[in-house]
């Protein structure tokens, strides 16, 4: 059983000024619990992973990732809002010893220590993602994205699910030595 049965999240107040230098990669629209779920079993996530959620919201992703695998988890954001909630809800989670939030521009942050990358951005800035990728990530490092792919490239694994709320979902998977370009 992982966090969907009670995940719910913390609201913490922080400023409102979002970073300047960042472009918004796409609006705040928190990812079902569920979708989180499939995404870490999707990428196989163990306690030796260190998981980049580009774009992390509230913070669930790399905490559940954390609370359920032991994995260490890094959230990047632009908004300071989300990273206050995000450093609540891992407070309130007790997981806050393996969890960071980074207020930063994903397209600038540093993914060089990941293992597993999560997006839940759209198209375009998955498209802006890859150069940033591609360079960065070793040989290994597992890539899940939540709806949206990496234009051209080839998906390793798709599943696509009509959630609990009767929304079609479908959640990507490369291997950033595995990418395959038409």
């Amino acid at each position: 059983l992982l966090l969907s049965s009670f995940w719910s999240p913390v609201a913490a107040q922080a400023p409102q000024t979002r970073r300047p230098d960042a472009p918004n990669l796409a609006p705040y629209v928190p990812t079902p619990q569920e979708v989180v779920d499939r995404m870490l079993a999707l990428a196989k996530v163990t306690k030796s992973d260190v998981l980049i959620d580009l774009g992390c919201g509230d913070g669930r992703i790399p905490i559940t990732a954390a609370k359920v695998f032991g994995a260490r988890g890094i959230g990047v954001d632009i908004d300071p809002q989300r990273i206050a909630e995000a450093n609540a809800n891992a407070r309130r989670e007790g997981v806050s010893h393996l969890v960071t939030f980074k207020l930063e521009n994903a397209l600038t942050t540093d993914v060089s220590t990941a293992t597993v990358v999560t997006t839940y951005l759209l198209s375009a800035s998955n498209l802006k993602l890859r150069p940033v990728l591609t360079r960065a990530l070793k040989p290994g490092t597992r890539i899940v994205a939540h709806n949206y792919g990496f234009g051209d490239w080839v998906p390793e694994k798709t599943e696509t699910f009509t959630d609990n709320a009767k929304t079609r979902r479908t959640i990507y998977l490369w291997t950033a030595d595995g990418i395959v370009r038409p």
